[in-house]
């Protein structure tokens, strides 16, 4: 038992030096140091993100997200960085932007990108951190996307500790409505415009979709609204020469046919989300909530749907929308139709320069004994708000933390993988503006 306990313990010991000398021979001198400082400050980030997931900024509690900006404003300006916070017109009713910057000519210029809402407004019952175990925790807003915007301030903190943002331009632009984004796009994206087209390229910090994959492409978003009317009148006579189809009718044609002769598209998918039809119908656009009226005895006179379109390209989306024109302006006897659009998100399109920065990415999780990071499939990832900026620098996204359930009461982050996942951005960063 003896021979067999020592046999063990020089195994593991050459496995471990193994590893450790493996580790060094991949990192330089500088980027040990690095991870020291992460190491040491992770206790510290998962306090912080405790922090500021108590803090319930969900977009339409303008006070929570300014707050929850303040609490980020504080931090970067503790690493050095000059903070600001970016006001939105009072008729937007969105609180704002917090953007964090240093100045400099060295390397590559880098945005990191962020957003301080949550999807769950005061209301909501989910509203606290809580440890489920030391590995997982409920959080609202943790995983999308507070623990990404957590990774961005302590793998800067990392570099600053170790004097390495000095002469090197990093823009932090942390959004405060990218759940709902304010209207006019023109206003509420303007600054992370002009960041971008001060940078070489971009990070995003949504959520992750698994330890081993990053975000290369995301489809784009946008609305569609169709609104069908009929003629009003009993019910016998529906489908006759003098009353027709009915306004409920003339919708179910519309969707069905989206269905059947659009549907398919790789990358293409469209949603009805809502829908309303009947004798009267009222809907509030804001509240996307809405009333309707109706009988049995009585043809509709009137019906609605709104629904959501994701795309890989502008071209796509045109083409889709395109087809459903067609489709709708064709009628049901005694029923009319129109459908109308709504711009949302672009879409992020794979090109080869958020190929080459994966590449990057994947060396440097590879030099951490992290494996391999591959390209995730943009069908399964949702719109973003590094969409907007797509066309003017080179991206990657799906940095965020590891989790579950993100827009649901069981939202979690994953605790584990949070210092590792702030090691690779560290080291990303440092190895770009020493470009």
């Amino acid at each position: 038992m003896k021979i067999s306990a020592v046999k063990i313990f020089l195994a593991q010991l050459i496995f471990f030096l193994f590893f450790t000398s493996t580790y060094a021979q991949k990192l330089s001198r500088t980027e040990e140091k690095i991870i020291e400082s992460v190491e040491a400050n992770n206790e510290e980030a998962i306090n912080f993100l405790e922090k500021v997931v108590n803090i319930n900024s969900g977009t339409l509690n303008l006070t929570g997200v300014k707050k929850t900006g303040m609490v980020f404003k504080d931090a970067f300006e503790d690493v050095g960085m000059e903070a600001r916070w970016i006001e939105m017109p009072e008729e937007m009713n969105r609180a704002g932007h917090l953007f964090a910057e240093t100045e400099g000519e060295k390397g590559k210029k880098i945005l990191l990108i962020g957003h301080l809402d949550t999807v769950f407004e005061e209301d909501s019952p989910f509203q606290s951190f809580k440890k489920i175990n030391d590995s997982i925790a409920h959080a609202p807003g943790g995983n999308d996307m507070k623990g990404g915007n957590v990774i961005i301030l302590y793998a800067l903190k990392a570099l600053a500790e170790n004097n390495l943002l000095k002469n090197a331009q990093v823009i932090v632009a942390l959004t405060g409505d990218e759940e709902r984004t304010g209207k006019p796009l023109s206003i509420s994206r303007s600054d992370l415009i002009e960041a971008a087209k001060r940078s070489d390229m971009a990070l995003g910090f949504e959520t992750s979709t698994g330890f081993n994959y990053a975000t290369v492409a995301r489809r784009g978003s946008s609305g569609w609204k169709v609104e069908t009317s009929g003629k009003r009148a009993h019910s016998s006579g529906v489908f006759s020469e003098n009353t027709g189809a009915g306004a409920i009718f003339e919708l179910c044609r519309i969707l069905h046919q989206f269905y059947t002769d659009i549907k398919g598209e790789e990358f293409l998918t469209f949603n009805p989300g809502l829908i309303l039809g009947g004798t009267f119908v009222e809907y509030d656009d804001n509240k996307s909530k809405g009333t309707a009226f109706g009988k049995t005895n009585v043809v509709a006179q009137t019906a609605m749907v709104e629904g959501g379109l994701r795309f890989i390209s502008e071209e796509q989306k045109e083409n889709a929308r395109g087809k459903m024109r067609e489709i709708v302006e064709k009628h049901h006897p005694k029923t009319d139709a129109s459908i109308s659009f709504t711009d949302s998100y672009p879409a992020m399109g794979p090109t080869k320069g958020n190929y080459a920065l994966l590449e990057k990415l994947n060396k440097v999780s590879k030099d951490l004994n992290q494996g391999e990071v591959k390209a995730y499939d943009p069908a399964k990832r949702g719109a973003a708000d590094i969409s907007f900026i797509a066309g003017y620098v080179d991206g990657l996204d799906g940095l965020g933390t590891m989790g579950s359930g993100a827009h649901t009461p069981q939202e979690t982050v994953n605790l584990n993988t949070f210092e590792a996942l702030t090691k690779r951005t560290a080291i990303l960063i440092y190895r770009l503006i020493s470009e």
